[in-house]
């Protein structure tokens, strides 16, 4: 680490020192450009989150005009496999966010390919208990006491997705090892492609085959390992990834307890938070009015994901851009990255917000055309608004820890932040205030307020040079030493 860069590292990122017009303008200068790398990098990740969670939507469309029973089945798989599998390998992958992300900012450009090769390892054979678990997916609600008609067709489907999992674990360490590499415009388009093709799929197998809900199901395992395939030639025979991968080599199945110490905090994190949201619309069956309480939380929560991949594409893209300056031994910006990120996100939030708020009263049609279902989700969009930029703030933030290699606290955190207060504050508002359906919501908002207040006092106190020490100890543990020398 240089002398400059050290100095850098004790100055507030978005306040020059210097009183100075030419200190002025530097920093103005190193501003602007800091902006500019995190909207190129999370403009194309929005759309790549955007265009990945519309494959299910798409095929549930699909299903939805095969009838209510295959709807409920195909929707009740698609959250069951969301909740174990999709979100498992969202979280572990975000080891990579560390582990890519400083290797590539310390130019260790090989090792990213390594890291890739281990993370897909890891991921692959936890595939192989999921299997067995989506297989009996009917079994498994039956048990939980959903209703054992629907439980019966969720497996079905459950079952024409198992082939998916295995390409889902390859895509997100293939999306986790381009964006480190600042390298997202090919994600965008073979997404984009994918989605098109998916359509005519869907259009295919529920329709013109007879396979019904399971043909939607297949289509979408398909779209999975097309897109797999396309990067996987794109990683191969592109020039922008000639020195970051190398082909595949033994080296992978060394370390794997490293990436473990950090894919399971990392996987902890994420499914903590994700879990908690769908915790709701459960804990909202238990409602004295069910079949208004249920519809409008899983409305809001559709319209919470939608509006979420914007913050989530931020998210990414910090995590990127402070891993990178962490590897290159640049505390100063890696500072002034994450300082940007919150304001770019408080933005977006609220920009959102203020959509969503003057919105409130007619978006309830988009789903429904009974006038209480559309005056509850007006009332539940104020909530949502406020929300929104708490989760935007918390996503940035633990975009941050990710590419600082802070995934063991930020599992406790949302540990406490979701399961010792959130919940419980929902549970009480909701079945002992009788708050309803916005008291389980309230709760989320608690939960999220906590999450972000402990991520922000961490962030404030961080020691940028000593994160930037560690970084280089870790990329160094990780290196060949022939590679090192």
């Amino acid at each position: 680490m240089d002398e400059k860069n050290i100095s850098h590292g004790l100055e507030c990122p978005l306040v020059p020192v210097s009183s100075g017009v030419q200190g002025s303008s530097t920093k103005h200068s190193d501003f602007l450009a800091e902006v500019k790398k995190l909207l190129a990098l999370a403009g194309p990740l929005i759309l790549v989150n955007f265009l990945i969670f519309a494959l299910q939507v798409i095929a549930l469309m699909f299903v939805g005009h095969l009838g209510e029973l295959a709807l409920s089945g195909a929707s009740l798989a698609t959250s069951f496999a969301s909740v174990t599998g999709f979100s498992l390998f969202n979280g572990m992958s975000g080891a990579l966010d560390t582990f890519c992300g400083q290797s590539y900012g310390a130019k260790h450009y090989r090792m990213l390919g390594i890291h890739m090769q281990r993370a897909m390892v890891v991921l692959l054979l936890t595939c192989i208990p999921l299997t067995c678990i989506w297989a009996n997916t009917g079994r498994i609600l039956a048990f939980v006491g959903q209703d054992p008609e629907i439980s019966f067709e969720a497996e079905v489907y459950a079952r024409f997705l198992i082939p998916g999992i295995f390409a889902v674990a390859l895509l997100y360490c293939q999306i986790r090892f381009l964006q480190a590499q600042n390298n997202v415009f090919p994600m965008m388009l073979t997404t984009g492609i994918i989605t098109l093709v998916h359509l005519l799929m869907c259009w295919l197998l529920v329709f013109k085959s007879g396979l019904g809900s399971r043909g939607a199901a297949l289509a979408s395992s398909v779209s999975y390992w097309i897109n797999v395939l396309l990067l996987a030639l794109y990683i191969r025979l592109s020039p922008s990834c000639k020195m970051t991968w190398t082909g595949f080599s033994k080296e992978a199945f060394h370390h794997i307890w490293k990436f473990l110490t950090l894919a399971i905090p990392s996987a902890i994190m994420t499914c903590l938070e994700i879990w908690s949201f769908e915790m709701m619309v459960l804990l909202s069956g238990l409602l004295p009015n069910p079949k208004l309480e249920t519809p409008v939380l899983s409305i809001s929560l559709n319209t919470c994901s939608m509006i979420y991949v914007m913050p989530l594409g931020l998210g990414g893209a910090i995590s990127t851009r402070v891993s990178n300056e962490l590897g290159a031994g640049r505390p100063y910006e890696a500072r002034l990255a994450a300082c940007i990120g919150l304001l770019v996100v408080l933005t977006e939030g609220v920009l959102a917000s203020t959509c969503l708020i003057l919105l409130r009263k007619v978006w309830g049609y988009c789903y429904s055309t009974e006038e209480k279902v559309v005056r509850y989700v007006a009332d539940m969009m104020l909530l949502l608004a406020g929300s929104h930029i708490l989760e935007g703030i918390q996503t940035v933030l633990s975009g941050t820890a990710r590419g600082c290699g802070w995934q063991r606290v930020g599992a406790v955190i949302n540990l406490g932040a979701y399961y010792l207060l959130g919940i419980p504050s929902a549970i009480l508002l909701a079945f002992v205030y009788h708050v309803g359906g916005k008291g389980l919501w309230i709760g989320i908002i608690v939960a999220l307020a906590a999450q972000t207040s402990l991520l922000g006092i961490i962030t404030l106190r961080m020691n940028w040079e000593k994160e930037a020490k560690k970084a280089a100890d870790r990329v160094s543990g990780t290196v060949n030493p022939r590679e090192a020398s």
